[in-house]
């Protein structure tokens, strides 16, 4: 995580009411009108004026940054919702452990003052790593309850937008993690549900500067193995050892180890299998590799590292001297769109210019669609990478789902489009883009043309 601690320090500073020391009620809910008072807890947080000495802890530090984004985006408050490891993003967001639990509990971030805590009095203890005043409920009743004095604590009355991990018409599946259930009853308290999307992407998706060394790590040792498999493939063709993709996907698979990446199965794909775009060779399902045929590989790895971020690639081989037309051709019009869609970015980021993940896919698929092409592009332009190779940022996308959330700075993403005929072959080149303030880059040395793997 960045260094944020000067910045919070100023905030503590400025407006002691948002992380002054403030008392939890830890007391059991016993009626639908009242809580019982029970001990107080110490507020996790920096008392005012302490600010010089303090030791600040990453869940305080965190809390001080969301509220900040809080403000301003107008928001009134972030609630967290979770039952049985129902949201797997909250502990990104939050700099926790997971805190899976057989009871629902809540967290609500107001934009300023403590953070409220709702569990349960089996499950007191849930939240107790993070900051804020608690409130328990044992009925399903109080709920509601101890939600309204969340949100409508010292008084407030007006009309609040909350965000919660939603998305309006399922847009963007990634975010859309409280059921519709949770929502109505939040709503029904008299606030606005909103999603939390901009959110989500600003506190889980940006990496940090390890992680981009971690990153390129990867995709420097993921590309080199890529180029021995081809290397292997010629290895095997001129001894005349028979090989499949199967043979190759574990050659792969045992150099990653080797080299310390995450040995993940990764598509091997000759000929017709590369049309489809997620065929996985498997022992009861591979084809052989011989002379003539053309070789989709794409691989996604990390290092063995925490909160390590993917590298995700695709690279297109044929297993000969001089590449046939018909390869040459379409692979062009792929790489055009993919380098069309990357030099968009980099303006855009260049120039100050704010786009969306859509408005990439738009430029993208434009390119395949002039060339005839639109039918067979069958998925998205790319997607969001994290700590999975698909991530919970901006995808490049206005076609599976219809992402409007903008690239923003310290985020990665894939560009991969791809054309897909049917039963005979599949072409598809993907780069891995990273998006600093005021420039894009592709972080490994990507390919321009379809390797000749005997030459």
């Amino acid at each position: 995580m960045r260094n944020y601690l000067l910045s919070f320090f100023l905030l503590v500073a400025a407006s002691a009411a948002d992380f002054s020391q403030i008392p939890s009620t830890s007391g059991l809910s016993k009626g639908r009108k009242s809580n019982i008072s029970g001990p107080t807890e110490q507020k996790q947080g920096v008392r005012a004026g302490d600010a010089s000495n303090a030791q600040v802890s990453p869940q305080s530090q965190r809390i001080a940054e969301i509220q900040t984004a809080l403000r301003a985006a107008k928001l009134d408050g972030w609630l967290f919702y979770d039952f049985r490891s129902s949201d797997i993003l909250i502990p990104r967001i939050l700099n926790t452990e997971r805190m899976s639990g057989t009871r629902r509990w809540y967290y609500y971030v107001p934009a300023t003052g403590a953070p409220t805590k709702v569990v349960h009095a089996i499950e007191p203890e849930k939240l107790d790593s993070l900051p804020g005043t608690k409130l328990i409920y044992r009925e399903w009743q109080l709920i509601g309850d101890n939600l309204k004095k969340a949100f409508f604590a010292n008084g407030n009355t007006k009309s609040m937008k909350i965000a919660m991990e939603y998305s309006p018409n399922n847009d963007i599946p990634y975010i859309s993690r409280v059921d519709a259930g949770t929502i109505e009853m939040v709503r029904s308290l008299g606030v606005d549900v909103v999603t939390s999307a901009d959110l989500v992407q600003q506190f889980e998706a940006v990496w940090t500067a390890e992680q981009l060394a971690m990153h390129t790590e990867a995709a420097t040792k993921q590309q080199k193995i890529i180029l021995e498999a081809f290397a292997e493939i010629k290895r095997r063709i001129l001894t005349s050892e028979a090989t499949t993709e199967i043979d190759i996907q574990q050659f792969m698979m045992k150099r990653f180890g080797e080299e310390g990446l995450n040995p993940e199965p990764m598509i091997v794909a000759v000929n017709a299998n590369a049309a489809s775009p997620h065929y996985f060779p498997t022992q009861k399902n591979n084809s052989p590799i011989k002379m003539g045929d053309l070789v989709l590989i794409d691989t996604v790895t990390k290092v063995k590292k925490p909160k390590a971020p993917a590298s995700d690639l695709t690279w297109m081989g044929y297993v000969g001297e001089t590449i046939p037309e018909e390869y040459t051709k379409i692979w062009n019009i792929v790489f055009d769109a993919q380098q069309s869609a990357f030099r968009f970015v980099q303006d855009a980021f260049r120039n100050g210019r704010t786009i969306t993940g859509a408005q990439v896919d738009d430029v993208s698929r434009g390119v395949i669609r002039k060339a005839g092409y639109a039918d067979q592009f069958l998925h998205r332009t790319g997607h969001s990478i994290g700590e999975e190779g698909h991530g919970n940022g901006a995808n490049i996308d206005n076609l599976e789902t219809r992402d409007s959330r903008r690239l923003i700075a310290g985020t990665a993403f894939s560009i991969e489009p791809g054309i897909y005929l049917e039963g005979k072959f599949g072409v598809r080149s993907e780069i891995d883009v990273y998006v600093s303030g005021k420039d894009a880059i592709i972080t490994a040395p990507h390919q321009t043309q379809i390797l000749a793997i005997m030459k």
